[in-house]
């Protein structure tokens, strides 16, 4: 995957785990908040491919 293939998939990933952070469920949101950790090591990645492939 490109830098930018993965910072899109970290951004959606963290924008779907916010979402489901405001459920009543509490399965839901703990789901919710590992996917926003999962989104956040996307965008990460994405930005030291980024860091490399301008060096």
């Amino acid at each position: 995957m490109g830098e930018f293939t993965d910072r899109l998939k970290g951004a959606a990933n963290q924008t779907a785990g916010n979402l489901k952070q405001g459920s009543a469920n509490e399965r839901v949101r703990e789901e919710g908040a590992a996917q926003e950790m999962k989104g956040k090591g996307q965008e990460l990645k994405g930005r030291v491919k980024g860091v490399i492939n301008s060096l």
